[in-house]
């Protein structure tokens, strides 16, 4: 009787620098998926959690990038990069090394960063979590990257179990472009969502009583500019914004009505008024018979 035997799959190693809730979510997160896992932080007693479920704690950094080829950063911006891995012996240690720079920052520090990383010999990817810590490795994870094709493609496997991988292209600066973009929204819509709460909380009424309702129209935003077009953004991309159910007079006057009753409450102003810029802005360009969609030109060029 013939035995087979199969041959285990063998999971690369991972190095994780920076070990705040999403950089503890990532090395729990590789090592689920049965990576060996390095780790490295400023304040070491952060990573005892991670040690405890099987991480190994780097004394340092050098040592922390030699343990892997592939080094993920979860930092606070792309200066505590060059402060982690730009002194001492760091620098020589990362060539033939990949970095991929999880941490929040601006599209040309990301490609500066880049053109760093290829003066030390590293591959470079930047990537953007699109997820909260506690959804990191889950099925609604995704995390877009950019960078070299060819080193996207071999670590895609390694990195998959963050997230679902969207790869955008090239330029080092489209997924920081992509995050941030993505954060102007949400970051906006939290900012809406407690105006909306202080508005009603001067009516008396409770935050418990009323997020739910306003959270309810919150999910319900993409549907409702989903509607009407098959493809969102076609109509933008080809310059054409067509009046009819939301105009820009009518959205501009619901603007004026949401800033006379924040300030009867006495609140604060500075939200309300700068989506009230964008209605009166269009309206004076004439065209307040034209889609909400028209408020873009005033964005894309201000005056």
């Amino acid at each position: 009787m013939n035995e087979q035997h199969s041959t285990p799959t063998v999971t690369p190693a991972v190095t994780v620098i920076g070990l705040g809730p999403m950089g503890q979510a990532m090395a729990r997160t590789f090592l689920a998926a049965r990576h060996p896992v390095t780790v490295w932080n400023r304040t070491a007693g952060r990573a005892d959690g991670v040690v405890a479920d099987g991480a190994t704690l780097a004394a340092t950094p050098a040592e922390a990038v030699e343990a892997s080829d592939l080094v993920i950063l979860s930092l606070t911006d792309y200066q505590a990069m060059y402060d982690i891995l730009g002194s001492g012996s760091v620098p020589g240690s990362l060539a033939g090394r990949t970095l991929v720079n999880l941490s929040s920052d601006t599209p040309d520090r990301t490609r500066a960063a880049a053109a760093w990383a290829a003066g030390h010999d590293a591959a470079f990817l930047t990537g953007g979590v699109m997820v909260p810590a506690p959804m990191v490795g889950t099925e609604a994870s995704y995390v877009y990257y950019s960078g070299p094709d060819e080193v996207m493609r071999r670590h895609q496997a390694a990195l998959t179990p963050l997230g679902t991988p969207k790869y955008l292209g090239e330029d080092p600066g489209l997924a920081q472009m992509m995050y941030q973009a993505a954060l102007a929204v949400f970051l906006t819509a939290l900012s809406g969502l407690m105006h909306a709460t202080a508005m009603l909380g001067g009516a008396g009424m409770k935050a418990q009583e009323v997020l739910p309702e306003l959270l309810a129209l919150a999910d319900s935003v993409g549907a409702i500019v989903r509607a009407g077009e098959g493809t969102p953004g076609a109509a933008l991309d080809a310059g054409e914004h067509p009046g009819g159910l939301s105009t820009v007079t009518m959205m501009g006057a619901t603007s004026d009505h949401i800033v006379e009753t924040s300030a009867s409450l006495g609140l604060g102003l500075a939200l309300p008024e700068a989506v009230q810029a964008h209605y009166r802005r269009a309206i004076e360009d004439g065209h307040g018979g034209d889609h909400w969609t028209r408020i873009i030109d005033g964005i894309r060029d201000p005056r």
